[in-house]
């Protein structure tokens, strides 16, 4: 297949703006990390006017697909994960060209994974571990058990993503495999709600109050990068938290963090007053657990 596609990447390599050119063949039957393609063949480029472009061959009865990709839009997914298959490609996939060594350097900062990207990982990861906990729990109580169950599969997921950013690694798109080998409790979970022959209700409950215990036991951690930014200042606004350059990134599932803090009574609540009788903005500010 290189050889294949060997104009195509040579082309994009003579160009300056060309970082580098990955290659990721389709190893086993549908491999996830290809979307079916027989090889993907990412091209890192320093910007364009589009963050991702993307193209499709067939040669024969092969196909293949081209994502040229610009740093900032890597970085960006590396640090949200959210494209998961990038960590695949970068892994695993065989590097036809390497500007200064610009792929090199990158795959030692994905090994070494510096501390504070991963503290702003495990806060997003623990925020949306949350979001799903709590709205798994709100439809178990309410006897919607389909539905508390599809979150407790997602909130378990996240669960195992959260225990291998801890351990220093990026959760990859078989993260299950590494859950295994670093916390085989989070699995034995999995595997309880999945293969129990205990009526749904009654795994459900089990799983939640075990998921409490887990979630508790993460909590410092995975807020750290929160409550080292609300540390700046003594109170903040709703608005002054969603803007803030790194806190946005949370995005939907930042409020129902911060109502969980609340209730742990981590984060406090400040009413301060407007001109309106009997109404308060409300403001926000670690509690004394934590300040």
């Amino acid at each position: 297949m290189e050889d294949i596609l060997r104009p195509i990447y040579q082309e994009r390599a003579s160009q300056a703006n060309t970082l580098g050119v990955i290659m990721t063949e389709k190893m086993q039957k549908a491999l996830p990390a290809t979307d079916t393609f027989d090889a993907v063949l990412l091209i890192l480029v320093k910007e364009a006017d589009e963050p991702v472009f993307v193209k499709h061959y067939t040669y024969k009865d092969k196909k293949a697909a081209l994502h040229i990709v610009t740093d900032k839009q890597l970085r960006e997914w590396i640090l949200l994960g959210s494209n998961r298959k990038i960590f695949d490609w970068l892994y695993n996939g065989k590097v036809l060209f390497d500007r200064n060594e610009y792929i090199h350097n990158l795959k030692v900062e994905l090994r070494e994974f510096p501390f504070y990207g991963r503290k702003l990982k495990m806060g997003l990861e623990f925020a949306k571990l949350i979001r799903r906990y709590m709205d798994g729990k709100a439809f178990f109580e309410n006897r919607h058990y389909f539905d508390a169950y599809n979150h407790i599969v997602h909130s378990l997921h996240h669960l195992a993503r959260l225990a291998v950013i801890e351990n220093g690694f990026h959760p990859e798109v078989t993260v299950w495999n590494q859950v295994k080998q670093i916390e085989p409790e989070i699995m034995k979970l999995y595997e309880e709600l999945v293969n129990s022959q205990e009526p749904l209700e009654k795994r459900l409950e089990l799983l939640f109050l075990a998921s409490e215990f887990l979630i508790h036991s993460r909590t410092k951690q995975g807020i750290t990068h929160l409550t080292d930014i609300l540390g700046e200042k003594e109170e903040w606004s709703i608005h002054d938290i969603m803007s803030h350059e790194e806190l946005h990134l949370y995005s939907v599932d930042l409020s129902m963090l911060l109502e969980y803090l609340i209730d742990k009574h981590i984060i406090e609540v400040v009413n301060i007053e407007t001109k309106g009788q009997g109404i308060y903005h409300r403001y926000y500010k670690l509690g004394k657990k934590l300040s």
